[in-house]
């Protein structure tokens, strides 16, 4: 009976600590966790000189809800709310000889280009899905999502110009420019736009 007991007692020891030992080893190997293999070969497409000068950013948050009203299948909506940014700049590379004029020797005008936009930004970690109802197909959740980004870079781009960023962009360049070739001349200068 008390040689059962011991080899039940035994037993009881060796498989807890066989136990221990596998729980231990399964953790620090960490077996949960696929191997990752990366490989990568970068191809430089293009090299583009930059020559625009940023002169306002605006940033802005949207919320847009968009519905596809359908005649059979329940309507598709889906709301957003989009965070992003619209860069308004002039081109400096657009500027050419002719385009300064200078009167005698303490003053010039610059004519500089029309601006433009330089970029329109959805900001994917700050933007946020907020509800999606209608989707009953396979692949109409990732269309709807794929939309409303597209759709927010357009609303922003709209709010942007209703908020006049070309013009605020204008009024940047004699705040920001203007000082800059002043410092560099030291003569007195005159931005205008073609």
């Amino acid at each position: 009976m008390i040689r059962k007991i011991i080899y039940f007692i035994g037993a009881t020891i060796f498989i807890l600590v066989l136990f221990i030992a596998g729980w231990l080893i399964y953790y620090k190997f960490d077996f949960n966790k696929p191997t990752v293999q990366l490989s990568e070969d970068v191809m430089v497409e293009k090299i583009a000189d930059m020559g625009k000068l940023e002169l306002v950013k605006y940033s802005m948050k949207d919320v847009i809800e968009r519905k596809e009203l359908r005649y059979f299948l329940p309507d598709q909506r889906v709301l957003f709310v989009a965070v992003g940014e619209v860069t308004g700049c002039i081109d400096l590379r657009q500027i050419k000889k002719e385009d300064i004029v200078k009167y005698g020797t303490d003053s010039l005008t610059i004519f500089l280009p029309e601006p433009e936009i330089c970029y329109v930004k959805v900001d994917h970690k700050r933007s946020k899905v907020y509800d999606i109802s209608g989707a009953w197909l396979p692949g109409d959740t990732q269309h709807l999502v794929e939309g409303i980004y597209r759709l927010a870079e357009e609303k922003l781009l709209q709010n942007a110009r209703e908020l006049a960023i070309m013009e605020k962009t204008k009024e940047n360049a004699s705040i920001i420019f203007k000082p800059i070739v002043q410092n560099f001349t030291d003569v007195k200068v005159k931005i205008a736009f073609r």
